[in-house]
């Protein structure tokens, strides 16, 4: 198998090496602009370039196992030797680059023209996103859809918006994760506001009950288990909406309380006070949740 793929290789270069001739007879331009771009290379540093990515590897490869030692030995030291050696591995390979470039190239007025042209294609390309971002966050802040200190959900996510910059927006989700969302998102999506720079908020809060059950008893223990709450905001009013709701599985009658909380960061805790003294009193004054309706097949 080697032998046949080492003869594919010598048959591919001879061939090459034939049709090199041809190609420069018919194509004296590109064989000029060959030479052209050979002669901007100094050879002779080719082979310095490689040792000094060999020690930039080194380099960087003991710069991880030195962090991974000290985060198996300090654990509290661990995030502040990762940032350490981010910072160091983008030394290093800026160090490494700029080195490489001066020892392979000859730097001239043409070489300079190149890089020029070459850095400006890519800043452009590079800043496209980051001014459509910049654009959008100016935009969000005159508009205001939403303020920092909103909980608001967006694409699926819920929690605080806890920074608004002129490129991002970082949102605090209730499972304490810091979420990184671009400006230009918020142009073109949806985002739902639960209090809008208001400190209170409203809390939507379910109950299902049997068809048979006292309903007016259910609801008067929902309210009266909302406004004894310790997080209720009382100037605000209490509602306790009614509805049949009906599924695949059961047949229930839906109680659903509508109370604010007096500060958003109470909200699930608001929200596990009332449904465990609710519970409570449903299970001493007999009320009895929906039957799941269990349905048979007979196989014949």
């Amino acid at each position: 198998m080697k032998i046949n793929h080492l003869f594919r290789l010598f048959v591919s270069g001879a061939l090459l090496c034939a049709a090199l001739p041809a190609y420069a007879e018919s194509s004296p331009a590109n064989l000029d602009s060959l030479t052209e771009i050979a002669s901007l290379i100094r050879w002779s540093g080719v082979f310095m370039s490689l040792i000094v990515v060999f020690i930039a590897w080194l380099m960087l490869k003991f710069t991880q196992n030195l962090v991974d030692s000290i985060g198996n030995q300090f654990a509290q030291r661990r995030m502040l030797a990762q940032k350490l050696q981010s910072f160091f591995q983008f030394f290093v390979y800026m160090t490494a680059g700029i080195s490489v470039f001066m020892l392979s190239f000859r730097v001239d007025d043409r070489v300079l023209t190149l890089i020029g042209g070459t850095l400006a294609v890519s800043i452009g390309f590079a800043m496209k996103d980051l001014a459509a971002s910049f654009i959008a966050g100016l935009t969000v802040m005159i508009d205001r859809p939403f303020q920092v200190g909103d909980r608001v959900t967006f694409e699926g996510h819920y929690g605080d918006i806890v920074t608004i910059g002129l490129r991002s927006v970082r949102m605090q989700t209730l499972t304490d994760d810091i979420i990184t969302i671009p400006n230009s998102k918020f142009l073109s999506d949806v985002v739902i506001s639960g209090n809008y720079g208001a400190l209170d908020m409203q809390v939507v809060i379910p109950f299902y009950v049997a068809l048979d059950q006292d309903l007016t008893l259910a609801s008067d223990i929902i309210r009266e288990a909302a406004a004894s709450s310790r997080y209720i905001h009382l100037p605000k009013p209490i509602v306790v909406l009614v509805k049949q709701d009906i599924s695949d599985s059961y047949f229930a009658i839906k109680l659903t309380l509508k109370a604010y909380v007096l500060d958003i960061k109470y909200e699930k805790l608001f929200e596990t006070d009332i449904t465990l003294r609710v519970m409570q009193e449903f299970k001493k004054q007999s009320i009895c949740p929906p039957t799941i309706i269990q349905s048979t097949k007979i196989s014949r």
